[in-house]
């Protein structure tokens, strides 16, 4: 395991000259700034990457508002779920750090998102907005049933986002398995994989059109709940035209500031952008088979 991790983390180290990669490779073509908007209402768990401290933004809002600077897009962030209701026609992508019942109030007091908000997102992206969810957005609007199983039948947010949070253990250092060239993560420099120090979460349906990019290596991880097979960790899919990206990454303030992280997250935006086109024909079945096995066997 150790000789896996000091390769894993030598390669990284080797590839650290990818900080002067040029971001703005992520950049529209067209004059017109493209507009994100990131939504970081939390109705559950409230991550410290998101907590505001009176008006001041948050740190990830900070960091993906310089993010957006340098790659050429300009963010909005809000915590305001009434914003679903208006116009969402300046926004090219919908980013995600949400948890919980959006619709339902909040120990913050921010203003929640109306069914209908919810359902205009939804058709929003079938009709081709971009979306991006980091970490928790897969811990919002939970499907009906048990959450230590297996749904057939998932809520529309999920279907749409592709996969489920189950639970996850104490944070620790595990690796990535890279499955896939696509933009960000197939800029690494690293022929195989990476490792972080990082809150893991262990998921659930996962949707049969998956393009899995960033596999969770569940070998070496210690706590019961990842004794399972390998699972997707970052992925993206097609939701009717628009452009869907996840990764799981994103709970503590280092992962935010850490150059792979972000080059991994501007390969997101740069796709669900439409800056750069990429075949995310479904791969799930075979980099993760045993994707939705909740135990090994």
């Amino acid at each position: 395991m150790m000789k896996r991790r000091e390769m894993l983390k030598a390669t990284s180290l080797a590839a650290l000259g990818l900080s002067a990669f040029p971001l703005r490779w992520v950049a529209a073509a067209e004059a017109k700034k493209q507009k994100v908007l990131y939504f970081t209402r939390s109705a559950g768990f409230e991550h410290s990457v998101v907590h505001r401290e009176g008006d001041r933004l948050s740190h990830s809002e900070r960091v993906l508002t310089e993010m957006g600077k340098r790659a050429g897009f300009e963010v909005e962030c809000t915590k305001d779920g009434r914003v679903f209701d208006g116009d969402l026609a300046p926004y090219d992508v919908i980013a995600f750090y949400t948890s919980g019942d959006l619709t339902r109030p909040n120990k913050q007091g921010t203003a929640p998102m109306t069914p209908q908000g919810k359902q205009k997102l939804l058709d929003a992206i079938a009709a081709g907005k971009g979306f991006v969810a980091f970490h928790a957005a897969t811990d919002s609007f939970h499907s009906p049933g048990a959450r230590d199983e297996i749904q057939t039948e998932v809520d529309p947010y999920i279907a749409m986002l592709g996969g489920e949070f189950l639970t996850h253990g104490a944070q620790q250092e595990a690796s990535l398995v890279i499955t896939s060239r696509f933009p960000g993560a197939g800029n690494l420099g690293c022929a195989e994989g990476i490792s972080f120090t990082e809150e893991w979460y262990a998921s659930k349906n996962f949707a049969k059109d998956l393009h899995v990019i960033l596999v969770q290596e569940t070998k070496y991880m210690q706590g019961e709940c990842y004794q399972r097979p390998d699972f997707p960790s970052t992925w993206a899919r097609m939701h009717g035209k628009g452009r869907v990206y996840y990764t799981s990454l994103g709970h503590r303030e280092d992962i935010w500031i850490n150059p792979f992280f972000q080059t991994i997250a501007l390969g997101g935006f740069a796709w669900t952008l439409g800056n750069v086109d990429y075949d995310v024909k479904p791969n799930i079945d075979q980099v993760t088979p045993g994707a939705n096995q909740l135990k090994r066997t």
